[in-house]
């Protein structure tokens, strides 16, 4: 797919002076140049649906899907967001860190499959001072949606501002990462389907990306089926739909520990090592856990587990410093809560997370007990649609795998957490602001 030809199709033009020194808050408060056509890629979308038995229409299911305006972000935030990315596979690789992070894992994360996991959704927010890591996702979500958003921008600035994208085909790139966890678990012998797994698949939001996937898949020659896990069966050393042999799962389930009774099958022949799943536990333990970005921003952890003075610096300056809710320190988080944003350890997509400021007295006594991290609270940024508006909010994802990006995605909101509700928001292209250099 590709955009328009004509850019000034799409485009309305602001009135800025482009040819002068612009930062990424004066172009995010008075830039309206529009990047893409959302309706344009809803059909293309709609059509590759209709393909796949899909007729409603994603101006009807899916109207704040993709946003027209691009969000801009500095070419020295990028190289900080990579930095962040590379540092936190030093980290994670060293002997000391994963004997931490066993200590809160599942008992199902002690088998480490031997592939590193998959793709890694690295979200940020971007302050005054630079980019901050507020968590890191295994089983990130749009990254195909967001690689139709790269094809179809026209920058109105192509002199200041380029695609924040690392690879030449992202599509491609993602697909890539999935058949290099396939091989390092199989030994290289793919046999049997490809299962895109999730619960109730077509009823979830992303369900569009799924089939996307599929397609991808059926390109390089290899079927591909969605389906629930409840779908599955397992039965003489062999993971099953129907009667069809399945030889790896791209796991979209958010039951990270597979300790769901649907899970069931899927479990046990992940624990028997008949197929190869990914994302698996043993990466959401190693990456996705709250709990371990008290690790990763901890200064005399990450010195004394060799970790070099360059990544240790990035990840301390990047990483907000994180508590663990505990009996003894509930009371003190309380009297702080204002600058503290709390979350389900084992939580995603913003479920079940509070901003202190608006935490009630009934939803604290309902979080004691479970398993919590107070993080430092770091505001987004924002990014008008017209001037004099209430701004959005602005998350940036990085999608990265075996310490390298792929791409850079935004997601633009308003809310305490990231949605697709918001009139003018959801995915957004990524600009990066040239270096005047």
């Amino acid at each position: 797919m590709t955009g328009p030809t004509n850019p000034k199709a799409i485009t309305d033009i602001c009135g800025l002076n482009c040819a002068a020194p612009l930062s990424a808050e004066d172009l995010h408060r008075a830039c309206f140049c529009l990047a893409v056509d959302p309706a344009q890629l809803r059909a293309h979308l709609d059509r590759v649906l209709a393909a796949h038995g899909t007729s409603a229409p994603l101006a009807q299911t899916h109207p704040h899907l993709f946003a027209a305006l691009p969000v801009f972000v500095p070419a020295a935030s990028v190289r900080a967001m990579e930095h962040v990315v590379s540092a936190i596979e030093v980290a994670v690789a060293t002997p000391a860190y994963r004997n931490a992070v066993r200590a809160w894992a599942p008992d199902i994360a002690v088998l480490d499959p031997g592939s590193p996991g998959g793709l890694l959704g690295l979200d940020f927010h971007l302050g005054p001072d630079g980019p901050r890591l507020i968590e890191i996702n295994t089983n990130p979500g749009g990254v195909m949606i967001n690689a139709l958003l790269v094809k179809a921008q026209q920058l109105c600035m192509p002199a200041l501002s380029a695609p924040a994208v690392a690879v030449a085909d992202v599509q491609d790139a993602a697909l890539d990462v999935l058949m290099a966890e396939w091989d390092a678990q199989s030994g290289g012998q793919r046999k049997g389907l490809v299962a895109i797994v999730d619960t109730a698949p077509r009823q979830q939001y992303l369900y569009p990306e799924f089939v996307l996937f599929q397609d991808r898949f059926r390109v390089r020659g290899i079927e591909a089926v969605v389906c629930d896990p409840a779908e599955l069966s397992y039965a003489d050393g062999q993971l099953r739909l129907g009667d069809r042999a399945i030889g790896f799962v791209y796991n979209r389930c958010t039951d990270f520990a597979l300790a769901e009774p649907a899970s069931a099958a899927l479990r046990a022949a992940y624990l028997d090592r008949a197929v190869a799943i990914s994302p698996h536990p043993w990466s959401h333990a190693l990456y996705a856990d709250k709990r371990n970005l008290r690790l990763l921003g901890d200064r005399d952890f990450l010195e004394a587990a060799g970790v070099g003075a360059e990544d240790v610096a990035c990840l301390t300056q990047c990483v907000p410093h994180t508590e663990v809710m505990t009996e003894a320190n509930r009371d003190q988080l309380w009297q702080r809560r204002k600058q503290l944003f709390f979350k389900p350890a084992g939580g995603f997509g913003g479920r079940a997370s509070y901003r202190g400021d608006k935490l009630t007295h009934k939803t604290w006594q309902q979080m004691a007990g479970t398993d919590y991290v107070a993080q430092a609270l770091v505001p987004p940024s924002q990014r008008h649609l017209s001037e004099g508006d209430v701004p959005l909010k602005v998350d940036i994802r990085c999608y990265a795998y075996r310490g390298k990006p792929l791409l850079f995605a935004a997601r633009t909101y308003q809310g305490q957490t990231t949605n697709f509700r918001t009139p003018g928001g959801g995915f957004a292209p990524v600009l990066t602001l040239v270096d005047p250099a």
